[in-house]
């Protein structure tokens, strides 16, 4: 059972404005799930039908099994949306307590939740202090806070590193990993290519309502039959020559900072290439596919065409104009 399905969702807005076409996704129990693309790819609209905040055009959409129409889909979701807001006459715990209380909870329990979970997000010292006086990091923690007061079983999270620091973006990683080793699902949604690129399991990346790739981290960056080989000392110019005459096995061979960067024709040739580079005697360190970085795979994406549809949502156009404020949490 996947933990998050989006099946075949579209969603038309009045006017005629297309947010989504024909997005499947699964997301399994206990990953960490990121969803990318540019603004007005589809993203928040996704989001929002998996909560049941929008309704699809076409399509459904399920949590943990249930369709996302029944409001007993979201009695185990946790939701951080972006831009997110807290009355300023708050402090950190009576907002805990007013969340705490939306989700059942009361009494010593919600104090003792509340107490730890701030303690957990770096606001402990900061707990009766009101939110007009925090600034956006400190919001961030506090709307991470209130996402995991119920421990639900999935986290939706918006931008939940926006305003952060990197000190406390490496702190807010820590808690997700921890939240993951919890068993907890975790669907993030994020322009932050280098945080999704540390922390997701997978990533959909959508263009103008499309999956434009989805896949691993693992799959998704490796550059594929190109590999790095690093040696004792440089390769000689002769030896960099003599590999180019591998004619059906070395596509191309160049020095690069980090080693000598191959391409190979296909997954054996490598063998080849380490085979003559012994029998010259070249001291070899370290072989390592080469991998490109999250945000080069994302560049591309903009410029091919869509494939393998796997996730989505964000609108232009769509009522409200676009991402939209809103308190944290999610509706009964």
């Amino acid at each position: 059972m996947s933990a998050i399905v989006a099946q075949d969702v579209s969603k038309t807005y009045r006017g005629g404005v297309q947010a989504l076409r024909g997005v499947t996704i699964a997301v399994e129990p206990g990953e960490i799930f990121g969803l990318l693309g540019p603004n007005g790819a589809g993203k928040t609209t996704l989001v929002k039908i998996l909560l049941d905040l929008v309704r699809p055009t076409r399509g459904s959409a399920s949590i943990l099994d249930v369709s996302a129409r029944r409001p007993i889909a979201r009695r185990d979701v946790g939701y951080l949306p972006e831009d997110h807001r807290f009355p300023e006459y708050n402090t950190a715990e009576s907002a805990m307590h007013f969340y705490g209380g939306l989700s059942g909870l009361g009494g010593s329990a919600l104090r003792e939740r509340t107490k730890e979970l701030l303690g957990v997000v770096g606001l402990a010292g900061a707990a009766k202090k009101k939110v007009r006086g925090y600034s956006k990091g400190m919001k961030q923690r506090l709307g991470l806070a209130q996402a995991l007061i119920a421990e639900p079983k999935v986290l939706f999270l918006d931008e939940p590193t926006d305003g952060v620091d990197p000190i406390g973006r490496a702190e807010i990683r820590g808690i997700l990993e921890r939240q993951k080793e919890l068993g907890r699902t975790i669907f993030l949604n994020s322009h932050l290519l280098s945080e999704v690129e540390q922390v997701c399991d997978r990533v959909a990346i959508l263009r103008s309502g499309e999956v434009a790739r989805s896949g691993s981290i693992e799959e998704l960056t490796r550059a594929e039959l190109v590999y790095t080989l690093t040696t004792a000392t440089p390769l000689p110019a002769e030896i960099l020559a003599e590999l180019a005459t591998l004619a059906g096995h070395v596509v191309s061979a160049r020095a690069g900072p980090g080693g000598v960067e191959i391409g190979v024709a296909k997954e054996e040739a490598i063998d080849h290439v380490i085979d003559l580079l012994r029998a010259r005697g070249v001291a070899i360190r370290g072989l390592v596919g080469k991998r490109h970085s999250l945000e080069e795979v994302f560049l591309e994406s903009m410029k091919s065409a869509p494939r393998a549809s796997t996730g989505a949502g964000r609108e232009a156009g769509a009522p409200g104009g676009g991402r939209e404020a809103g308190a944290p949490g999610v509706p009964p």
